[in-house]
């Protein structure tokens, strides 16, 4: 562990994740989760805290020395509508709702190394600390763009980072280029008509119509897409009717669509659209396709990558930084930050693990300090 990384409060960051992990919220839903971040920033001290940026957001500016050189450091504190398994005395008191991507830790880390920062002041220049509502959801990221986020709060650079199960852990990957896909979030609705189980000749059975898109569905991307590209589309959940001897008069089948180049996009959602409404006026159903926010490839700049990653190096060693580090076909709304700023977007191996988004994952806290550490670091590299 480096000499950062021992001086960072990490039973502070402790009782901040915990706490965030027991009262998880849902995207752009997070008013208590803003008003914990803004108030331990506020018991920190030093900074100018600005909330209710894009709804939740909270950006912490600190400036010290004369410099006008300013660096942002993001995290998210966004939670998942899905039930945690796990048993552990901070687990979620939040019925269907809980921390399973590890925003908590994202945040606890950043609020670390804030006040490592305020302790410590040795850099010259302008620190801003990004603290983000509804990546899940890709909605935050823009909402705090749209609501000027860069306009009001001017960096030279912006940074993300993410803890990844199955990565070594404490281990640091950056990766220049392309590092996440573009996501498309869509629920399409199968309307037929119900009636009993038993009497299918009066009724349109949409879980048929259903099942039949899912399976023609999968044919997109291994018949359409080059394999030297990358593309998977994810039918995560399927929601039909509530007994076994009623057909149900409608089905909602909801879609995770992700892509890493323009082209394969547009085709892979024009191929989605025309399956659906074909194969359910097959079976005499009507459809409908709701389309949520399209998320982004995320883009690492590669001159602030090769930066980021050299300081990662200098204060970790060599062997704790994997430089080029892997891909992933996961998706980020910092992506837009990057459409923005120059940046970087780098992972902390976590360990073995379950992976983000089951719900027996869990956030490995041996790497807090880490975090917290390398987010110190990099402010006082980036604005010597």
């Amino acid at each position: 562990m480096n000499a950062i990384a021992m001086q960072v409060d990490t039973e502070a960051m402790r009782q901040w994740f915990e706490h965030m992990h027991r009262h998880p919220e849902l995207s752009m839903q997070e008013t208590n989760t803003a008003e914990f971040i803004a108030q331990t920033l506020r018991s920190i001290g030093g900074y100018e805290i600005d909330t209710g940026i894009g709804k939740n957001g909270i950006v912490a500016s600190l400036s010290v020395g004369d410099s006008d050189k300013a660096i942002g450091l993001r995290a998210d504190f966004d939670a998942l509508p899905i039930q945690e398994v796990n048993d552990f005395p901070y687990k979620s008191t939040t019925e269907g709702v809980s921390h399973l991507c590890g925003h908590d830790g994202h945040t606890a880390m950043l609020l670390g190394a804030a006040k490592y920062l305020a302790e410590t002041r040795n850099f010259n220049g302008t620190v801003r600390l990004i603290f983000q509502p509804g990546e899940e959801t890709m909605e935050g990221g823009p909402a705090m763009i749209a609501d000027g986020l860069f306009a009001r709060f001017p960096v030279d650079a912006v940074f993300g980072m993410h803890n990844i199960p199955g990565l070594e852990e404490g281990k640091f990957y950056f990766h220049p280029g392309e590092m996440m896909s573009a996501v498309d979030n869509w629920e399409v609705e199968i309307a037929g008509k119900g009636g009993h189980g038993g009497i299918p000749e009066l009724t349109i059975d949409p879980v048929v119509a259903g099942s039949s898109i899912v399976m023609a569905i999968q044919s997109i991307v291994s018949r359409n897409v080059a394999p030297a590209n990358r593309a998977v589309v994810t039918i995560g959940a399927f929601l039909a009717g509530n007994a076994g001897n009623v057909v149900a008069g409608n089905a909602i089948l909801r879609f995770s669509i992700r892509s890493t180049t323009p082209e394969d996009r547009e085709m892979i959602l024009g191929n989605i659209r025309r399956i659906v409404a074909h194969q359910a006026q097959s079976f005499g159903c009507t459809s409908e396709i709701r389309e949520g926010v399209p998320g982004a490839v995320l883009v690492n700049d590669a001159e602030e990558t090769d930066r980021a990653a050299k300081i990662a190096q200098a204060a970790f060693g060599n062997d704790q930084v994997i430089y080029p580090g892997p891909s992933f076909l996961a998706s980020e709304d910092f992506a837009f930050m990057l459409q923005k700023k120059r940046g970087s977007y780098c992972f902390l191996g976590a360990g073995p693990g379950k992976m983000v988004h089951h719900p027996e994952y869990f956030f490995n806290q041996n790497i807090l300090p880490l975090g917290a550490a390398y987010w110190a670091a990099l402010t006082e590299g980036y604005l010597r």
